[in-house]
């Protein structure tokens, strides 16, 4: 009997039913979901308007390729550029965020002629082979996957940028928060210092906004709050609410041509249905201004509480260090308490609920939280 590639540790937990940040096991076990599978619920689990519009996309047309109109994708590109802030800009469609940052890089070299690529220490930037050559963990950089074109400078550090970003720089690429590296933020100063000397070389400065993009910090993209534009931004996870989705924002000075870039899924008619109905929801309920609003009240009440560190993040993107190891914790959160957490290293809990998740919601956790670090 064929059986599973076995690459994931799996929790012994098979979930049948999903509603708002609520889910059930094949057991009727309740869990309240705040990992949302890796920040991917944007909107919340089953929301009734998603799944409406994807039954009655799915009854009617499901899938045709890029070789003829898909309207949805004229549609999702006028909303996400008036949405976003970005309307000047242009959308390529792909599947994950591991695609969008491999076609991103892929038009920074075609653009500039170049080879060479900056990006920072605990960077994660997928496991596709240009994208993990610029990510920070050779445990996952296999011998194909070549590296000779990247160097790695310090994260959140301006001291230095001058050498390793030169006229030979193809792109430079950063995540505006940092999500695997533990929730770390990109500085006003960094990210500012990042644009003017890829101005003064003419690198193209790449924003990874996989994890920290689409809301989740409180402003569209997390690098608006130090008033930046990059030239591409990448998107995906809380872009189809769970139908895999992903997109390249890129600025108008990059040229496109037939056959520069392609995709097979990209862009297909339930992804774009998927994606046009999360940015609808988003602007209907203001979930921008509800992740900032109960994001700084998590932060506030977090504030002091025995057993913490340091909280990091920005609207509902939060990473808590620990003073203890973080495994327990979430085991603790998980099996007792049933909510799902992520982590980031052997310190920090990862928060990436919904966008959508209300004060009651935020309260259960904190009192759980409470708990379990009093023992």
């Amino acid at each position: 009997m064929m059986k599973l590639f076995d690459v994931y540790p799996l929790y012994p937990i098979e979930l049948v039913k999903a509603q708002g940040s609520t889910v059930w096991d094949k057991n009727g076990q309740e869990y309240l979901d705040l990992y949302g599978g890796h920040a991917v619920i944007s909107i919340g689990h089953s929301h009734p308007t998603y799944v409406a519009k994807m039954s009655e996309q799915l009854s009617n047309i499901g899938f045709y390729s890029n070789s003829i109109v898909i309207g949805g994708q004229a549609e999702l590109a006028e909303k996400l550029g008036r949405i976003s802030g970005y309307p000047s800009y242009q959308l390529f469609l792909t599947n994950s965020g591991a695609e969008s940052n491999e076609n991103a890089l892929k038009l920074a070299s075609f653009h500039t002629g170049r080879k060479k690529v900056v990006s920072f220490t605990k960077a994660f930037h997928g496991r596709t082979a240009g994208a993990v050559a610029v990510t920070d963990n050779p445990s996952i950089v296999a011998p194909i996957n070549d590296t000779s074109h990247v160097t790695f400078h310090p994260f959140n550090q301006i001291e230095g940028l001058s050498d390793v970003i030169t006229e030979e720089t193809a792109a430079v690429i950063v995540e505006g928060i940092q999500g695997v590296g533990g929730i770390q933020v990109a500085s006003t100063p960094f990210l500012q210092a990042l644009r003017q000397r890829c101005d003064e070389t003419g690198a193209q400065l790449i924003l990874d906004s996989v994890q920290c993009g689409y809301g989740r910090s409180g402003k569209f993209f997390s690098h608006q709050y130090a008033g930046i534009n990059p030239d591409m931004m990448t998107t995906a996870k809380g872009m189809g609410n769970g139908f895999p989705v992903g997109g390249v924002l890129i600025a108008p000075h990059i040229q496109a041509s037939y056959g520069l870039l392609g995709t097979t899924f990209g862009g297909n008619h339930l992804a774009c249905t998927a994606a046009n109905v999360v940015l609808d929801i988003m602007e209907e309920d203001n979930l921008l201004d509800n992740a900032t609003k109960i994001g700084a009240y998590i932060e506030q009440e977090l504030a002091g509480m025995a057993g913490i560190k340091e909280v990091r993040g920005r609207g509902l993107m939060i990473g808590i260090e620990l003073e203890e190891a973080v495994g327990p914790i979430r085991d603790a959160l998980l099996h007792q308490h049933h909510i799902f957490m992520g982590y980031a290293g052997k310190h920090t809990l990862r928060l990436l609920p919904s966008l959508a998740i209300d004060q009651p919601i935020a309260d259960r956790f904190l009192e759980s939280l409470r708990a379990v670090l009093k023992g």
